[in-house]
């Protein structure tokens, strides 16, 4: 299978699927962004909105489905191909819930070149799924610094925008923005998310790191690589000891996609809902 991706889907008119086809899911290469001299954890936070399927009897039946890819797999997967897969579904018949979960976790396995983690929350089960707001990280409440008097007319990342405090003290900090914009490299339809930096190290100045982060607005680039490019700027200008960057990416065809990288030794995000998912 080639992974070149003017042959993916996207940008693509494409027909819906009419039966279970595993070869719809198009695997793309990963060029990881992040120096290999950095050691980092991650992974991509996959919620699939769009999965229904028969039972025996025919009585179709829906669920929510949560996908964890490893961010060390060596190809993703392109996400319009994925909502593709996961409509050939549609009109398959399974005896029993399980043996959907591992078709999938199977076939996309397959497709990443990586032991995938895949649950779904059936809707008897949906009350549980709580969103997260306002925003915390364990016992730190994360600090909005969305709130700027700057002038702001760079749109294309740039790291110079970053500020640290080097003569300051070392602190713990968390502090998240929702205005992350970036487009997809093949439509140049937008992708929006909130992005959360949680580090120890010298402080950051606030409005650098919004400067930053709204740089990305006109920036072409994949939601995975977005999240790489910004750990590994703030860890090259600002050098904390510690730092995981994480993105709430909002759902565009049934999907929402949640990276996250960190420094080894950092915990992981809550993985619950925001509000603008």
């Amino acid at each position: 299978m080639t992974h070149e991706l003017d042959s993916a889907p996207l940008g693509r008119e494409t027909p819906y699927p009419s039966h279970y086809d595993p070869t719809l899911l198009f695997p793309i290469k990963r060029q990881r962004v992040i120096p290999e001299n950095i050691k980092i954890i991650g992974w991509d936070f996959w919620r699939g909105y769009e999965l229904s399927w028969l039972q025996t009897s025919g009585l179709p039946c829906v669920g929510l489905l949560k996908i964890m890819v490893p961010f060390d797999s060596p190809f993703m997967t392109e996400s319009k191909s994925l909502k593709l897969y996961l409509n050939s579904f549609n009109q398959e018949k399974f005896s029993h819930v399980s043996q959907l979960i591992t078709r999938i976790q199977d076939d996309i396995s397959q497709a990443t070149g990586a032991t995938v983690a895949v649950s779904l929350m059936m809707p008897e089960q949906f009350k549980t799924e709580f969103i997260n707001e306002p925003h915390d990280t364990g016992n730190m409440a994360e600090i909005n610094i969305d709130q700027s008097q700057r002038t702001f007319d760079v749109y294309s990342p740039d790291a110079h925008l970053l500020r640290c405090h080097q003569q300051l003290p070392l602190i713990t900090e968390s502090v998240f923005s929702r205005l992350l914009k970036s487009n997809c490299p093949v439509t140049n339809q937008p992708d929006w998310a909130s992005v959360h930096v949680h580090y120890q190290g010298r402080p950051i100045d606030h409005e650098s790191l919004l400067a930053y982060i709204v740089s990305f607005r006109q920036h072409q680039g994949f939601h995975e690589k977005c999240v790489e490019t910004i750990f590994a700027d703030v860890m090259r200008v600002c050098q904390p000891q510690r730092l995981s960057v994480f993105a709430r990416y909002t759902r565009r065809g049934g999907l929402d996609i949640n990276p996250w990288r960190a420094t080894v030794g950092c915990s992981p995000p809550t993985l619950m809902r925001s509000a603008q998912q």
